[in-house]
């Protein structure tokens, strides 16, 4: 039983994408917050799946589409919410992050599709040193449990774990998250016809007002 899921926190205005502030007032973060979330969510609904998860710190609203689960993210550090993310899965399993609104159902479909390298985890680097991607055919939430976030080596490290675990890994796409003003407008500008491109396109920064 497949399960896709995306880990997110609530769009609501001084909580996400706090990075953005400046230039940004707080509402916009938020507004960009969602237009970003909601393509993570779309691509995830327009991906092959047994189970679909949004696992959420915060409560959820009338920007939840259908044909979601919603699971409470638990108490504790990144690592330890993406490893209960993972013990709560049987069968293979996918996470992503609400920061990369350029996500395609392709790119999802094809990193939990069966190939020839014989893959049980894969693993989707960021431009930041991070990761805005895991999963495995066989989750281990241990494999999660004490990896360092956030950092400019995260990706590196949770990477070297899974291969330590004798896991082959296969490797996804870079892709840049969605933290800072020039991140949004180099994503937007890869993905023009997403809601994030089309949200950002109708702000102005304060600086340029």
């Amino acid at each position: 039983m497949t399960t896709l899921m995306v880990i997110a926190k609530e769009p609501v205005p001084g909580r996400v994408k706090t990075r953005l502030t400046p230039p940004y007032a707080p509402r916009e973060a938020a507004a960009l917050a969602a237009a970003a979330l909601a393509d993570s969510l779309a691509a995830v609904l327009a991906t092959p799946a047994d189970r679909r998860w949004l696992v959420l710190d915060g409560s959820p609203g009338d920007w939840l589409p259908p044909g979601l689960e919603v699971v409470p993210q638990v108490a504790g550090g990144l690592d330890e919410r993406l490893a209960a993310a993972f013990a709560a899965c049987t069968g293979p399993a996918l996470l992503i992050g609400m920061d990369t609104p350029q996500v395609t159902p392709e790119l999802l479909g094809e990193a939990v599709a069966p190939g020839p390298d014989g893959a049980d985890a894969w693993f989707g680097p960021a431009v930041d040193g991070g990761f805005w991607a895991i999963g495995m055919a066989s989750p281990d939430p241990a494999l999660l449990r004490g990896v360092p976030m956030s950092t400019a080596s995260t990706g590196r490290a949770q990477r070297d774990r899974l291969v330590a675990a004798g896991l082959t890994v296969r490797d996804l796409p870079t892709l840049r998250d969605v933290d800072t003003a020039a991140d949004a407008r180099l994503v937007a500008a890869e993905a023009p016809g997403t809601r994030f491109a089309a949200a950002l396109a109708r702000l102005t920064p304060a600086g340029a007002r």
